[in-house]
């Protein structure tokens, strides 16, 4: 499912898909960003030492944001999409949670 968020006068769409493996501890969760208008665009969290670069979400021809990332599940982590520079949280998440170090809510996915 999309989400529709207001940022800097633009609308971002964000999704999250999980697919959970059976033959192994981890879920595939696809992250995707539909803003045309940004550079550049990292999911940072729990799952990847809040690391932009590792998190990176490759731009696509049809201006989309998106990559897949084997998390290990049985666990739930804090994160939030990195867009130009602003921290963004994603509206469908498992939850929202505040966070004191970085003094605002956090987006929480459930694996």
């Amino acid at each position: 499912m999309f989400v529709n968020l207001h940022h800097n006068s633009k609308f971002i769409k964000m999704a999250i898909k999980k697919q959970f493996i059976k033959s192994k501890p981890v879920c595939k969760v696809s992250f995707t960003v539909e803003n045309k208008d940004a550079q550049s665009v990292a999911v940072v969290g729990d799952f990847n030492n809040w690391n932009a670069e590792e998190g990176q979400l490759p731009k696509l021809k049809n201006g989309s944001f998106k990559a897949t990332f084997e998390i290990p599940s049985g666990n739930s982590y804090e994160f939030r999409y990195f867009i130009d520079g602003t921290f963004e949280n994603e509206a469908e998440a498992d939850d929202q949670k505040w966070n004191d170090f970085a003094g605002a809510e956090n987006s929480v996915l459930v694996l």
